[in-house]
């Protein structure tokens, strides 16, 4: 027999199996925990499954299968950085991004952290009072042992939303989590680095007995430009420290320790996402960010690695695979689990995001950044709220105050979007700032332009709150925050369980994302060594949670 393959030694099928079509091959890549031998054979090449084989050596046994190639077992626990899941006390290296408005609610931090993987609340653009409910929950939800679990509670963490318009509230943030002893926050949308970061990162900072400095918070920071992961990937700037210094936020010692450790030992690389993106390509993003990693590394020489992880864009195996192939220490999935019965929206709108496809995405105006022309990447099948976010920004743009909208133009936002006089949306905002914020009423009083936006930003604001109370009246004003990471999740699971969205559950979606990537990695090994699978055989079917995890725990 001849083969343009180097012979590596030989495969008995002594109580082994042979795959040689497309449904035996595709199971023997699929028991992950199983190592496989390519063989030829007369028939072509053949995947061996258990039998003996011998590497480096040939024996007499005739019925033996020239190898021409190995593939290990994978472990999905393995997939990504080991120093990641001990850090976070993980198992696997898996996390479920800060949606926000409660989207990633605490039910979806309660099943990741229940399975060995990391959920992240999300508090953006809520009360102080309901970020509060939600610790309380998961204090009291998460709660174990203290010999399992470091601090006596299984990982989780809350978002911190950058908020330039509203320093008072992300202070707040900053200051119930120090009260309540938040061990981790995602930092999310920054432009730059706030003191109320900073404090929160440095909050505690300590040598121990062995003279390791411990920083007791951790920062994961979600960025997509370089200029702003440098910042998260060095040292607090001097003039923080001097701010954080002056307020008594720090001892001066502290202030020392701190230009020994990096604002974030993880930096999320926020490839083309749902919410606040910059519709960053991942191929090109993360290997940009894994290079800042080693310039500061070898800038700074900390004593902990930096790592990073990846989101954006992943919701299929094929993704999954790629992200952990290309380096990333963990994977981040937000849009699909958007669309699980744990998250905190309605079940409109879940349905409406089982029925997109990759390119029913735009950008739009924001709410929290409206006056800096910040865009967000939200859902637009289905809904009228990209399009008429757009009109507002157009409208802000070209008139100096809501006195100046022509009386044609103003009646039609008033009939279509706020469904009440300007007046009146203005007198709504004046009674949620008056013990918020008193001084964006003095300031909307005095600059017709400010008082504008704050008005438009009424109608951003209420559109995400209709859509996740799926209030009816209102469903061609959703905002469904949504990259087109959903397209492809719905395309991969269509004419299966998981099509459905009441079967959409986060840990099934999370293990069904890990056990595909591990398969993926297998299929791989298989490419490198020139093995053609046949048509079909590297199709990842999605499986029910149970059947999932049989194969998993065993692996």
């Amino acid at each position: 027999m001849t083969s343009s393959a180097p012979i590596l030694g030989e495969w008995s099928a002594t109580s082994g199996t042979l795959a040689l079509d497309a449904d035996s091959m595709a199971a023997a890549v699929q028991a992950i925990g199983e190592p496989l031998v390519m063989v030829e054979t007369t028939r072509g090449r053949a995947l061996g499954r258990g039998g003996s084989a011998v590497i480096g050596r040939r024996t007499s046994d005739t019925t033996a299968y020239p190898v021409i190639g190995f593939v290990p077992p994978a472990a999905v626990g393995q997939l990504g950085d080991a120093a990641f899941r001990r850090d976070h006390g993980l198992r696997y290296s898996y996390v479920s991004g800060a949606m926000a408005a409660g989207i990633g609610s605490a039910e979806i931090v309660i099943e990741m952290a229940r399975h060995g993987m990391l959920g992240i609340f999300g508090a953006a653009g809520l009360s102080p009072s309901r970020v509060e409910q939600a610790i309380d929950r998961l204090s009291s939800e998460l709660k174990v042992p203290d010999s399992q679990s470091a601090g006596g509670h299984l990982p989780s963490g809350f978002n911190l939303i950058h908020s330039p318009n509203d320093q008072a509230l992300e202070k707040a943030i900053v200051d119930l989590y120090l009260r309540r002893n938040v061990r981790l926050v995602e930092a999310s949308a920054f432009l730059d680095l706030t003191p109320h970061v900073v404090r929160y990162r440095l909050h505690g900072i300590h040598r121990d007995a062995g003279g390791q400095i411990v920083t007791r918070n951790k920062v994961i920071a979600k960025v997509s430009r370089i200029e702003v992961g440098s910042k998260f990937f060095a040292p607090a700037p001097a003039k923080i420290l001097s701010q954080l210094l002056e307020e008594g936020a720090i001892t001066a010692d502290q202030a020392k320790l701190a230009e020994q450790v990096p604002v974030a030992q993880d930096i999320t690389a926020e490839a083309d996402s749902g919410g606040h993106t910059d519709n960053r390509p991942a191929l090109t993003l993360l290997p940009t960010i894994l290079a800042l990693r080693d310039r500061a590394m070898a800038q700074y020489r900390f004593a902990q690695p930096l790592r990073v992880g990846l989101g954006g864009g992943i919701s299929t195996p094929a993704s999954a695979a790629a992200a952990f192939a290309m380096g990333a220490a963990y994977i981040l999935v937000g849009s699909v689990q958007q669309a699980c019965v744990e998250s905190g929206t309605c079940d409109a709108v879940r349905q409406m995001l089982a029925e997109s496809e990759q390119a029913d995405t735009t950008m739009c105006p924001c709410a929290d950044m409206f006056e800096m022309g910040v865009k967000v990447q939200v859902l637009k099948r289905g809904t009228m709220f990209p399009m008429r976010a757009a009109k507002l920004y157009e409208t802000y743009r070209t008139w100096k105050g809501i006195d100046d909208i022509p009386a044609a133009d103003r009646d039609w936002l008033e009939k279509n979007l706020f469904r009440v006089s300007l007046d009146d949306v203005w007198q709504q905002t004046c009674d949620y700032f008056s013990t918020r914020d008193p001084a964006q009423i003095e300031k909307g009083n005095r600059d017709p332009k400010h008082k504008m936006a704050l008005v438009f930003r009424w109608y951003l604001g209420q559109s995400s709150r209709w859509a996740n109370s799926g209030e009816p009246s209102r469903r061609l004003d959703y905002q469904i925050w949504c990259g087109p990471a959903m397209g492809a999740f719905n395309e991969w699971t269509r004419g299966t369980f998981l099509a459905q969205p009441a079967h959409r559950r986060v840990a099934t979606v999370a293990y069904n994302l890990l056990f595909g990537a591990a398969v993926m990695q297998r299929i791989n090994v298989l490419r490198s060594q020139g093995f053609v699978l046949p048509a079909g055989a590297d199709h990842v079917v999605p499986r029910e949670l149970n059947q999932l995890r049989s194969v998993l725990e065993s692996n």
